[in-house]
């Protein structure tokens, strides 16, 4: 798998990146392969340092990767981009913090495991979606089939009290992520048709929640809350655009020139 070459590369040159997005749900989640779990992965995404920008540039050069010249002049400091345009790979690369409907800091959690996020920060970037997809839902309910919640971070554990300390000083995400776990226990029975599964990650739903609603909030938080849904609380991603290589012309000639590729990052 393409993924995990590119981790490995990394990690023998010292470059800090942990997976996200659909490939890292499937690597951790052996669920994800499941007739109603089973989904297409596009994107192959990561996180890494910003300090490490300059390195991480310089092995997607030599993997022969093709970087998004203007969007990661623009965006360099917070996100890269790069193409490999003669297999139709796209490769999206956050630096320390994952920002979409809302703002993660995955600064300090990437050496909690060697080749993705740790499990909590996955299921965080999935419920973080205000808009959640079939895809988000498929990648959750893997994750909490296969997965204990406790309150550490391991191979085997979603650490269910750094989410809950997480929300409880963001109201915003808080919201986000209630929400999405009642959408999920809603849609369930839809993508498991086993009783047991059923009730066991329905279980592992509710344990969450009450967790999460445990957790004593900050004086941010309850302010938040007076104002509710009355003040839009996420963002919204941009619309996906088409990747036009940016190679020039000369270089191009003869390998695929005219392919594109999705723009949005499909984590």
């Amino acid at each position: 798998m393409e993924a995990t070459r590119i981790a490995k590369v990394a990690s023998e040159r010292g470059v800090t990146l942990r997976l996200l997005g659909g490939i890292a749900f499937r690597l951790r989640n052996p669920s994800s392969l499941s007739e109603n779990l089973r989904r297409h992965y596009v994107d192959i995404d990561f996180v890494g340092l910003r300090k490490q920008r300059k390195q991480i540039e310089a092995l997607f050069t030599e993997l022969g990767y093709f970087p998004r010249t203007t969007f990661n002049a623009l965006n360099g400091l917070s996100r890269l981009i790069f193409n490999d345009i003669e297999n139709e790979r796209r490769v999206d690369i956050f630096l320390n913090v994952f920002e979409m409907c809302h703002k993660l800091d995955f600064t300090d959690r990437l050496k909690l495991d060697s080749q993705t996020l740790p499990l909590a920060d996955l299921l965080l970037t999935k419920l973080q979606v205000y808009e959640i997809t079939e895809r988000e839902y498929k990648d959750v309910i893997a994750l909490l089939k296969d997965h204990r919640l406790g309150e550490v971070d391991d191979a085997n554990t979603i650490n269910q009290a750094y989410i809950a300390k997480l929300t409880s000083s963001d109201w915003g995400l808080w919201r986000t992520i209630i929400l999405n776990l009642e959408r999920l226990d809603e849609r369930l029975d839809s993508y498991l048709r086993d009783h047991q599964h059923q009730s066991e990650v329905r279980a592992k739903i509710a344990q969450l929640k009450k967790r999460i609603e445990q957790e004593p909030k900050s004086m941010g938080w309850k302010i938040r809350a007076r104002v509710g849904d009355k003040v839009k609380w996420y963002e919204l991603p941009e619309a996906d655009r088409e990747v036009v290589d940016s190679r020039p012309a000369s270089e191009r000639v003869g390998d695929g020139q005219g392919k594109t590729l999705s723009e949005g990052s499909e984590a």
